[in-house]
C-alpha cells in the first residue's frame, strides 16, 4: 500500500471520521478559508488511485468510501516504519522506546503480558 501525504491523509481522517462523502460534503467540513473544490477533489481521486477509496455514482457526481480502515492504515504505517527503522524487529523497536524511556516498566510489564496472552491463544 502505498503511503500518504499529510493532506491525503487528512482527508482519509475525514472519511474514517465521518463516513461516505461527497466532495462537496469534505469543502464544506473545512472552516474558513475552504479549500476549492477541485483541489478536494483531485486528492480524492489521487487517493482512489492509491486504492484507499472507491466510488459509487449517484446521479451526475461520485460518492467516496473508505477503502480500508483506520485499523488497517495504521497496521500499515506501523510496518512500514519497523521495516525501514528497525530492521524488521519488534524487538529493535521496543529496545528504542525503552532506551528513550517512552515506556515506563508497568508498560513494559503489560505489553510482555500482551505478547504472552496472545502467543498461549495460538
Amino acid at each position: 500500500m502505498k503511503q500518504l501525504t499529510d493532506k491525503e491523509e487528512e482527508l482519509m481522517r475525514i472519511f474514517w471520521e465521518r463516513g461516505p462523502l461527497y466532495v462537496r460534503d469534505i469543502v464544506d467540513s473545512y472552516p474558513e478559508p475552504k479549500p476549492h473544490f477541485n483541489t478536494i477533489s483531485t486528492f480524492v481521486r489521487l487517493l482512489e488511485g492509491k486504492g484507499y477509496l472507491t466510488h459509487t455514482r449517484t446521479g451526475n457526481t461520485y460518492l467516496y468510501a473508505p477503502a480500508i480502515t483506520r485499523d488497517e492504515y495504521s497496521r500499515s504505517t506501523l510496518r512500514r516504519v519497523v521495516d525501514r527503522y528497525f530492521g524488521s524487529s519488534i524487538a529493535g523497536v521496543v529496545s528504542a522506546l525503552f532506551k528513550d524511556e517512552k515506556l515506563s516498566d508497568a508498560e513494559i510489564r503489560s505489553l510482555i503480558e500482551q505478547v504472552a496472552s496472545q502467543s498461549s491463544d495460538n
